[in-house]
């Protein structure tokens, strides 16, 4: 009877330590760059920049990370202010969001095109989860590359931190 007890236990802890690191895989994780709005960039007019970014797998040096998920979607994309922090993202009339891999292949995973004037310093856009983006996150070079159109012209730089999240199954 001790025996049956003991080896119920520990496949209870096997199946729950399996499923808590499947759950931890399968969960979100983002991307994040910094993109820098010039000064004298023009209003009312299609501008772009661009801005590698970082993950957390590559602030830790875990450069396999991505091999080990697959079916990648996009779950969320904020913008934040990050110089001044202050900063109204209202400054934007539309936005839209690029991710661009090592060989130059991009794809739209965010926009917003009604950007109100008093947004405050932080935007959520609206994501593009239609497609699986495992071969953009695949490699080392993933940059992000934004569209925008300004409501006015600035009165000195503005940067702004692009977070992507994305949500992965496991590679078995």
């Amino acid at each position: 009877m001790k025996r049956l007890v003991l080896s119920l236990i520990v496949i209870c802890i096997v199946v729950t330590g399996c499923a808590t690191v499947q759950s931890i895989i399968k969960s979100t994780f983002p991307y994040t760059a910094i993109l820098t709005i010039p000064a004298n960039t023009k209003s009312n007019t299609a501008q772009t920049v661009s801005s590698s970014t970082s993950s957390f797998d590559e602030i830790f040096g875990n450069q396999n990370g991505t091999s080990y998920i697959k079916d990648v979607k996009v779950a969320s994309v904020r913008l934040d202010a990050s110089n001044p922090t202050r900063q109204s993202l209202g400054i934007f009339k539309s936005v839209k969001l690029f991710l661009v891999n090592t060989s130059g292949s991009e794809v739209m995973v965010a926009s917003r095109s009604d950007v109100s004037e008093n947004i405050g310093n932080n935007l959520v856009l609206d994501i593009d989860n239609s497609r699986f983006v495992d071969d953009y996150i695949r490699g080392s070079n993933l940059k992000v590359r934004m569209e925008y159109v300004l409501r006015n012209s600035l009165a000195s730089e503005v940067s702004v931190r692009a977070a992507i999240n994305f949500s992965a199954s496991p590679n078995k």
